[in-house]
């Protein structure tokens, strides 16, 4: 005979959620659009104060190196950072568990109670749940801390070092295949593009309005790119 609990903790594992994509979409979004926007406009600096193909070319590559390793390695330490937090909360709550059961579940009950239960149904909840698991049960209840939220720093460094290099790449691809004269008009073109179309995929993968997002990623990334195209041309007109 089939197990309900099962059955339905099987169901629930099936559906889509848009909050079980937080971690890895957030990572993924931002590694991409900083990838694009920092490299892009790196070759648009360097192309606007006058300086060859290759030097441009150069300073992409080192960009976009530089970027990957910095995305990875300052995810991994933010949310490391999150993740020895939650482990500490996680740890003090067990010691709490193991010194006062009963006061802990007079706290749940309490939580269930402001929720709205009445405070028999409340306790028997509460005495239901910390039977099947008290620690995972006040994660959830007491600490907002569950297997969707918690943070997952290899996850998040992985993403965001291979999504900023695949960004990166796109504007990349100007250089490498445009004549001199062309490389900022088409790296702006390119790059504008595919902010527009990763603030789109970012906005359908989250649930979110689409059209806010693709604005609201293309008009950072153009100011991003105007702003070291005018230091740029500034910085070659004053050497030359």
């Amino acid at each position: 005979m089939t197990n309900p609990r099962h059955s339905i903790a099987d169901e629930i594992a099936k559906e889509s959620h848009y909050v079980t994509r937080a971690g890895w979409l957030r990572a993924a979004v931002m590694g991409a659009n900083d990838g694009i926007v920092s490299t892009a406009s790196i070759i648009i600096g360097v192309a606007a104060a006058g300086t060859v193909q290759s030097e441009i070319l150069l300073a992409g590559v080192a960009g976009l190196i530089a970027g990957a390793m910095s995305m990875a390695a300052g995810e991994y330490v933010s949310v490391s950072s999150q993740a020895d937090s939650e482990n500490a909360d996680l740890k003090r709550e067990q010691q709490e568990l193991d010194d006062d059961p009963h006061g802990e579940h007079r706290e749940l009950a309490d939580i269930y109670i402001e929720r709205g239960l009445d405070a028999e149904l409340a306790s028997e909840v509460a005495t239901q749940l910390m039977d099947h698991d008290a620690l995972g049960t006040h994660a959830r209840e007491e600490l907002g801390i569950s297997e969707l939220t918690m943070a997952q720093p290899i996850q998040a460094a992985v993403t965001s070092a291979l999504t900023f290099s695949a960004g990166a790449a796109l504007p990349l691809s100007a250089v490498l295949f445009a004549p001199l004269e062309s490389i900022i008009l088409l790296t702006t073109i390119i790059s504008i593009i595919v902010l527009g179309v990763l603030g789109a995929t970012s906005a359908i993968a989250g649930g979110a309005p689409v059209m806010r997002a693709i604005v609201r990623v293309t008009i950072w990334g153009a100011l991003a790119m105007g702003a070291t195209a005018l230091v740029g041309h500034w910085f070659g007109v004053a050497i030359g």
